[in-house]
């Protein structure tokens, strides 16, 4: 409940700042500099604010003042958020609350010890002065947090950019007061709520809930596609997706490895013919290096999956030895990868993976060694050219990069690098940081624009050892004609919804060796119009273990949901696990019932069958809980479909108008015990009794309606010849 309300909050409380600053939906007060002040409408400001006010205006002629302000609404949610968590688990270095207080006082920590506080570009004598003052402590407090903000900008500089930007101009108002943004933060979620990291993942999904209703069921924007299709995957599903790739291709190499009692979701592999041990041995490596072992996410989100890969490679690293001084930092620089559209859900992915590594490693926010994440959102590459730059034998491969990356928020990483730009990049980027260090202006401001172009051109033209990822589900009408055309041209026969696109694009992500994990709506298990990714899955790579959930298996879903592995090769005759939840109502019980599948591989609602035995049944279903006899009487009978056209029965296409209860009208005009139309003519009557089916009955059938069938049907015959836009 407190995630919406406070991004209304926060969209008000900017929206407020910036009316203050004279940057409204309908103007933009113009800025005048005399001297130190600048003035804007009349009022004087400090000049420094000229420069800040220019920035926020040439952003909002850009995105739009709606969308400005809902984006620095969020960073600052997210800022007060990463504060909030890293106050209740000591992870300040100066020890002190900023938010709030470890007593019963509602004034933050930080405020009372201000003038023992030593943080970057503060002032002491202004604190000093402010503090005597007695009446200035919000004019103190804005100049801490921004302090504190700065601070924390060395070891994450995707979330604390340096504020001296505009997004400083638009810090929240009256935040001291009793009912002010950060008192309802610290109010309303209990401190206990705030133990594990996926707190921040849960409070994202809920700050955008609102947004979702909002854009869903339309077709979506590119700014608004994170809120239609992002959804926090559940924890136990995470597990289960990570330790059954991550974990795994571990096992794989190390069949004896402690691991497998770490890993409370990993299914074990059933017995396997010795003709599929000798495939699987010809792509299993004899050893693997954890420092060269790879995972990415390519729909991050706000890095629950990430988090959980951390976990398992966690125990990786203590296994073969290492100290907690050492794994934590090459986790993040060397095995995790993460890619989004969405700029505020890959600061949160950052901030969560940091936080993990700051548990074992109090060294990890240190300011003069700082972490390279491998966490990037997807960017447009908008109006850069390079058609005036000196950039010699470049030009062309740094033209295609950038047009590579015009719709980049919107296509994200469906995005694939030609080889002829991927092995141009590491000749790109020397020149374009050899541009940078050479201070040449007229290059410098185009240089650090294609600097992110290229890392993200970098990591989607990688393959990794593991890829698991919720992906986007948004269906194709509700998607932009750019998107459209973009799936037709690039993934045509997987366009139906974005997330088969999705997978298909994961598949070449991995290694020939490497393992993938999903979450995904069931509907492509069985559908017709999903018929060519089922064949993909069977014929070109390796169903390891699915997980169908019930119906109701999933909170917050709007369809029904399985998780399941592949494995990238393709094992003939490979035997995999499944576990059907079909018969257990409610979220709540799917983890445990998935627990207890594990464990008793015995248990009713769990199967093991060989996903090439599935392309015996027409249009090759996922009916793992079909028999040999079963598919054999597909395989070795004759279809209906040779013998015989299949036809709808009768359609009225108004059942309103044309169906009626038998105890509705005269009996007298029913026509009962007529067995064709010739008879029916015959019989001059008006109704005639149809099934249309229904609910069980155990006593007698649904004989529940007669239709107006007078003449040979003619009525319905003419309102459907003549009614515009009905057809059957």
């Amino acid at each position: 409940s407190y995630a919406p309300a406070a991004r209304r909050d926060f969209i008000q409380a900017v929206t407020d700042r910036a009316h203050f600053f004279g940057i409204s939906e309908k103007e933009i007060v113009p800025v005048e500099e005399s001297g130190d002040v600048a003035i804007i409408g009349g009022r004087p400001f400090p000049r420094a604010v000229a420069a800040q006010r220019r920035k926020l205006d040439a952003r909002v002629k850009r995105d739009g003042f709606g969308q400005v302000m809902e984006a620095v609404a969020y960073t600052w949610f997210n800022r007060f958020l990463a504060l909030r968590y890293m106050e209740l688990h000591g992870y300040l270095e100066h020890g002190f609350r900023v938010l709030s207080s470890t007593g019963s006082s509602t004034t933050p920590e930080i405020l009372d010890h201000a003038a023992q506080l030593d943080l970057p570009g503060l002032n002491k004598q202004n604190v000093t002065e402010l503090k005597l003052d007695g009446n200035k402590d919000a004019e103190l407090y804005r100049m801490l947090l921004v302090a504190q903000c700065n601070a924390l900008h060395s070891a994450m500089p995707f979330l604390f950019e340096k504020i001296e930007d505009e997004t400083e101009l638009l810090i929240p108002d009256n935040l001291l007061h009793s009912n002010s943004l950060m008192r309802k933060l610290v109010t309303e979620i209990d401190e206990e709520d705030w133990q594990e990291v996926e707190i921040i993942g849960w409070l994202y999904q809920f700050y955008i809930s609102e947004k979702k209703d909002q854009v869903i069921g339309k077709v979506v924007k590119s700014e608004d596609i994170p809120a239609a299709t992002q959804l926090f995957t559940p924890n136990w599903i995470v597990k289960y997706m990570v330790q059954n790739s991550l974990g795994r291709q571990w096992m794989a190499t190390y069949p004896n490895s402690s691991l497998k009692s770490k890993m409370e979701y990993y299914i074990e592999p059933t017995e396997q013919s010795v003709e599929v041990k000798k495939q699987l041995a010809e792509i299993t490596p004899d050893s693997l290096d954890p420092e060269k072992l790879t995972l990415l996410d390519p729909a991050s989100g706000s890095g629950h999956i990430l988090v959980e890969a951390y976990d398992v490679f966690k125990e990786i690293y203590l296994e073969r030895g290492y100290s907690s001084r050492d794994f934590p930092r090459l986790i993040l620089e060397k095995n995790l990868y993460g890619l989004d559209i969405d700029d505020r859900a890959a600061q949160m992915a950052g901030f969560a993976l940091l936080m993990k590594a700051r548990t074992d490693d109090r060294r990890i926010l240190k300011s003069d060694n700082p972490v390279k994440l491998n966490v990037i959102s997807i960017q447009d590459s908008g109006s850069i050219s390079v058609e005036n730059t000196h950039w010699g034998e470049h030009v062309n491969e740094l033209r295609n990069l950038v047009d590579l990356f015009r719709h980049g928020k919107t296509f994200g990483s469906l995005i694939q690098v030609p080889m002829k730009i991927a092995a141009k990049l590491p000749a790109i980027e020397a020149a374009v940081n050899q541009s940078i260090a050479s201070g040449d202006l007229y290059d410098l401001q185009t240089s650090r624009e294609l600097l992110p172009l290229i890392e993200q051109a970098k990591l989607l033209a990688e393959k990794y050892d593991c890829v698991v990822a919720n992906p986007p589900y948004m269906g194709g009408k509700f998607l932009t004609p750019a998107l459209k055309t973009f799936l037709k041209n690039n993934f045509n026969g997987f366009e139906k919804d974005l997330f088969s696109a999705f997978m298909i694009r994961d598949l070449s992500l991995t290694k020939e060796s490497g393992q993938l994990g999903f979450m995904s709506p069931f509907v492509w298990m069985f559908i017709s119009s999903y018929e060519n990714l089922r064949q993909h899955f069977v014929d070109h790579a390796t169903i390891t273990t699915l997980i169908q959930l019930e119906y109701s298996g999933f909170d917050g879903a709007t369809v029904p949901i399985c998780t399941f592995t592949l494995g990238k090769s393709h094992i003939m005759k490979f035997t995999g696990s499944f576990i059907r939840l079909s018969d257990f109502r409610g979220s709540e019980q799917q983890g445990p019932k998935t627990l207890e599948a594990i464990r008793n591989p015995a248990s009713s609602w769990f199967y093991t069958n060989q996903p090439d035995e599935f392309k015996k049944i027409p249009g090759s279903p996922i009916a793992y809980w079909a028999g040999n006899k079963l598919r054999d009487i597909f395989f070795k009978f004759e279809k209906l479909g040779d013998v015989a056209e299949t036809k709808q029965g009768l359609a009225t296409t108004n059942n309103e108008l044309f169906l009626r209860y038998w105890f509705e009208v005269d009996y007298l005009k029913i026509g009962f015990g007529v067995t064709d139309n010739l008879g029916a003519i015959a019989s001059k009557k008006k109704w005639f009794p149809i099934n249309k089916g229904g609910g069980y009955r155990r006593w007698y059938g649904n004989n529940h309606y007669i239709v107006n069938f007078e003449n040979d049907g003619k009525t319905i015959c003419d309102y459907i010849d003549n009614t515009p836009g009905v057809n059957v």
